[in-house]
């Protein structure tokens, strides 16, 4: 069982979804993490664009952020990240379930001119989702100024150092995982 690790809802356990169409982030993962994200969270908008139970993003709006979007396109998951959000009443952020496929929901996001500072994206290890989900973030101009992107994959998995417009910035491996940062690209550089 998943809890919440840090912040406002400290201890609160998550549900999942059962089954194993969904992984969800590990504590050890999740810690780290947050430790590499602690100054950037508090105030942010965090997209977790492939949430399953939704406890990355919950963790991120536990942790002070003003804007948490959760998408997922199984009904499972979205009932789930309902139930776990509702753990976290009284936290001061706010937060938003979208139940759309992630490539789908980018595109809407894009449309609609909302921008994030920090967006996470864990999709199934063996998926093909990593490069098109990466390339569709730049391409619909999702980061807000100096906004990070943080691909979770398993660790014999490589990543492209460049996709689109985002270049990787930092790897850092936790087990059997890694967190790829990707940054945008500056305009002009």
């Amino acid at each position: 069982m998943s809890r919440i690790i840090g912040g406002h809802g400290k201890g609160r356990r998550l549900s999942a979804p059962g089954g194993q169409a969904t992984r969800p982030t590990g504590a050890r993962v999740r810690q780290t993490l947050f430790d590499i994200l602690a100054p950037r969270v508090p105030g942010c908008r965090f997209l977790d664009a492939l949430a399953g139970s939704g406890a990355v993003g919950l963790e991120a709006l536990s942790r002070g952020a003003a804007r948490v979007v959760l998408v997922d396109q199984s009904g499972a998951a979205v009932a789930a990240m309902r139930e776990n959000l509702a753990l976290l009443k009284g936290a001061p952020g706010q937060a938003q379930v979208l139940r759309q496929e992630a490539l789908v929901a980018l595109a809407a996001l894009g449309d609609s001119g909302v921008r994030f500072d920090v967006i996470y994206l864990d999709p199934p290890y063996a998926s093909e989702l990593y490069e098109p989900l990466l390339e569709a973030v730049g391409r619909f101009g999702l980061l807000a100024p100096g906004g990070l992107v943080v691909a979770e994959h398993f660790h014999k998995r490589a990543l492209p150092e460049t996709m689109g417009r985002l270049h990787r910035s930092r790897e850092v491996r936790v087990g059997d995982h890694r967190l790829s940062f990707y940054r945008a690209a500056e305009a002009g550089a």
